[in-house]
């Protein structure tokens, strides 16, 4: 199970970036812009950045977390986010001694298979240990190592970046363990800016539609909506826009 934890942040990120924002269209100072600001001030201007697009400022807050308990599964996933910094367990530098290692529940659900994929990751581990004991370097036993061997990592995203990761691994059409992995990112962030915590969520709650070939169900797929006549598509830009006719009705 994906363990998440904060541990370091922008401080009061919000206000940071509503800073940001305003310094482009003022002529007082960041720092007294940020002093100044209301609570209030900074949810509106926030919202207002949202709402049109304009997320440059979000880049000026970042977030590190620490994130364990994970498989190579997911973290190879996870650092194709490539506006992030990632520092992860080496297995070249750290000789697995002990075996921690994902299961998927679809296979724990079936005791005949669950039993035949932990004698497979077992034997994989004596045999990289057994490796290891005949002096060959960690760095080449570590090919038989599993995909589900547990790995650790940091990982540092601003919160432009995390809105637009989650917009993506927060989809249900994503893969299970990845989804749990930004569950809990969110809700760590949720604790020191909720405003950001709260544009955290998956891409359709945003486009009103399903840009996948098949819908969980939350959303319509575009397809659907097209054929009702809701949205058309543009070949030119390859982009769904609202349909502007209006029922006369």
């Amino acid at each position: 199970m994906a363990y998440v934890s904060l541990i370091s942040y922008t401080p009061d990120p919000e206000r940071t970036i509503a800073a940001a924002a305003r310094i482009s269209t003022s002529p007082a100072t960041a720092t007294g812009l940020k002093e100044k600001m209301t609570p209030e001030a900074v949810d509106r201007l926030l919202t207002r950045l949202i709402s049109s697009g304009h997320l440059s400022p979000f880049e000026h807050a970042s977030f590190t977390f620490a994130i364990e308990g994970i498989s190579r599964v997911t973290s190879h996933q996870l650092v194709r986010h490539r506006l992030a910094s990632y520092t992860q367990q080496s297995q070249r530098y750290v000789p697995l001694k002990e075996i921690t290692y994902i299961t998927p529940a679809t296979i724990s659900a079936k005791p005949e298979w669950e039993a035949k994929y932990h004698d497979m990751v077992h034997a994989a581990h004596r045999l990289y240990r057994e490796m290891l004991d005949a002096g060959i370097p960690a760095e080449d036993a570590r090919y038989v190592l599993p995909n589900a061997m547990e790995t650790k990592l940091v990982m540092t995203m601003n919160a432009r970046e995390l809105i637009h990761v989650c917009s993506l691994r927060l989809c249900l059409k994503a893969q299970w363990e990845i989804i749990e992995l930004f569950e809990k990112v969110k809700a760590e962030v949720e604790k020191v800016a909720p405003r950001i915590g709260a544009e955290l969520k998956p891409k359709c709650y945003n486009l009103g539609y399903c840009d996948e070939a098949e819908s969980c169900g939350i959303f319509p797929t575009a397809n659907e909506l097209s054929k009702k006549g809701v949205i058309k598509h543009d070949g030119q830009n390859h982009r769904w826009h609202q349909n502007s006719r209006r029922d006369s009705r």
